[in-house]
């Protein structure tokens, strides 16, 4: 998509959905500006909402300052604030929604509620410049396959309890090696598959029983043996349903995005699949793969040259917004 100066939109995006607070600043021209992002990292476990808030609100200020330095622009120009306004940790959305709100307010801007999910998807259409493709969205939180249908994203499958993501981040803690990407690395050191349950219903999956039997194998097997399996079943599973909706959609192009699109081997299994539909394959890179500024701001602009803006008064977050309850209008414009 391209903008004269003249008629440039800068929009500023605000993500905080879980344990990322980023800032970044996108122009209708197509260019990122800025995507500056701090991590809440919690000492032991998984993430705690209200610390995960805390450290949010802690760093909003920094992060503003070094997006605008960033992108070298002043507050004044900016065309637009966007935040993410859901799904995700209730406290967590209420400081970016608080930050980007006074923003509004104070520069007399519009305000742009922003769906994480189809943000993900934006940034990935934007940079890898894929048209119309199939999405399979995988990360910590989330486990869909999308693609554009008739006005928004329709989810043609899904995760039925625990993201895939989540699955391979608990497996690696409890086995005292670590979250993604420390169970793919053990992986590739494995030498013997155990079975483990694979469960796919149409284009659906399910992955608590396969990861209850994998933790109740530790200690009783190798563990690289068991890091194989376990990826490898996660990765068949998405592979397989992928392939389906991809033969149902009728797209010749598939898009990884989400933090799980930086895995070596799942793209590797997803490419030997596309060749036997002569579809192509892209993934967005590792900068823009996990939760980020950028995103939000780009799927900002989107939405401001849409039309699709908001009142103050209708901006309370929704931790719940699904993806397929999000209007694209942008795309109906053809961008």
């Amino acid at each position: 998509m391209a903008a004269s100066k003249l008629d440039e939109k800068l929009v500023l995006g605000i993500e905080s959905t879980a344990h990322t607070f980023g800032v970044g600043i996108a122009s209708s021209s197509g260019k990122i500006l800025a995507n500056v992002n701090y991590v809440y990292r919690p000492r032991e476990g998984g993430i705690h909402p209200r610390e995960a808030a805390q450290h949010h609100s802690r760093i909003a200020a920094k992060a503003l300052r070094e997006a605008l330095e960033q992108a070298g622009v002043k507050p004044i120009d900016l065309d637009g604030i966007a935040f993410s306004i859901g799904p995700g940790m209730g406290p967590c959305l209420r400081v970016g929604a608080t930050v980007a709100r006074a923003i509004a307010l104070r520069l007399g801007k519009p305000l742009i509620g922003v769906n994480h999910s189809v943000a993900h998807i934006e940034i990935g259409r934007l940079i890898t410049g894929c048209k119309d493709p199939v999405v399979l969205y995988v990360a910590g939180g989330n486990t869909m396959i999308t693609s554009y249908i008739d006005g928004r994203y329709r989810i043609l499958g899904e995760t039925l309890d625990i993201a895939a993501g989540n699955c391979l981040d608990v497996f690696g803690i409890k086995a005292g090696i670590g979250p993604m990407p420390a169970p793919e690395e053990y992986a590739r050191r494995g030498e013997r598959f155990h079975s483990l349950p694979y469960r796919v219903k149409g284009m659906d999956v399910s992955f608590s029983g396969l990861l209850t039997a994998a933790l109740k194998l530790l200690g009783e097997v190798r563990l690289e043996d068991l890091c194989l399996s376990i990826t490898e079943t996660v990765y068949s599973m998405l592979t397989e349903t992928l392939e389906r909706a991809l033969a149902y959609a009728e797209k010749e192009e598939i898009l990884l995005v989400g933090g799980l699109a930086r895995s070596r081997r799942l793209m590797e299994m997803i490419e030997e699949m596309a060749k036997l539909h002569d579809a192509k394959v892209y993934a967005v890179p590792p900068e823009y793969a996990g939760d980020n500024g950028a995103m939000i701001a780009w799927t900002g602009v989107l939405q401001l040259i849409a039309g699709q803006t908001l009142r103050i008064e209708d901006s309370r977050v929704r931790p719940r917004f699904r993806l397929d309850e999000a209007e694209a209008r942008w795309r109906m414009l053809g961008l």
